[in-house]
């Protein structure tokens, strides 16, 4: 017996759509012709002098028993914006906030950070602090980038983050398979792995 479509025709659907479904991931995702494995191992860490790194931990330390982070606002302003400024000077990637995308009808909406370098990353809030719906429009937001980037780069990665916890994805666009690394960071504890892996990302 077939499995019933998820996406009905001629439906247009946003990104944030895909956070509010309440299918498996990987049923989404089938349904534009991509897997998803689940990895407990790490993404590799640039290996670069990080000259603000101590700085950037200090602020955050300093700053955190003064702030509710309560709202998303305040964890963009306070933690996302400040690390992603941080790896913007370490790569000279391209920064780009709130950017329009619309590949397909199913495949549109706003990348909430889109960088570009040597690489491609993807950051995106997870709404209502739900990591687990926000890497399923992660993923949906790669597809929509791996059907848009034009050239051969074997990889496009992609973040979901609470501000305080982050979580990776790469899509292989040669195999079409996305995979979900399972290890969560948590900010500031483990900010200098989130930091190197952003670099490394973007520096190829």
């Amino acid at each position: 017996m077939s499995r019933s479509s998820i996406l009905q025709p001629g439906q247009s659907y946003t990104f944030r759509q895909y956070f509010e479904m309440s299918y498996e991931p990987e049923d989404i995702l089938a349904e534009f012709g991509y897997t998803l494995v689940r990895s407990p191992q790490p993404l590799p860490q640039s290996p670069l002098p990080l000259d603000r790194l101590a700085n950037l931990q200090a602020r955050i330390e300093d700053s955190l028993p003064y702030i509710s982070l309560t709202s998303e606002a305040a964890r963009r302003e306070l933690l996302i914006a400040p690390l992603l400024l941080d790896v913007v000077y370490y790569t000279r990637a391209q920064l780009r906030i709130e950017y329009p995308l619309t590949v397909t009808e199913q495949l549109k909406g706003s990348l909430d950070y889109y960088l570009y370098a040597d690489g491609r990353l993807l950051v995106i809030e997870a709404k209502n602090a739900d990591l687990a719906r926000g890497f399923t429009q992660l993923a949906v937001e790669l597809i929509a980038l791996d059907r848009w980037v034009e050239g051969t780069q074997p990889q496009l990665h992609g973040a979901v983050t609470t501000g305080d916890i982050w979580q990776f994805g790469t899509l292989d666009r040669e195999t079409r398979q996305i995979t979900q690394f399972l290890k969560l960071y948590r900010i500031p504890d483990e900010l200098e792995e989130v930091l190197r892996m952003l670099v490394q990302i973007l520096m190829g």
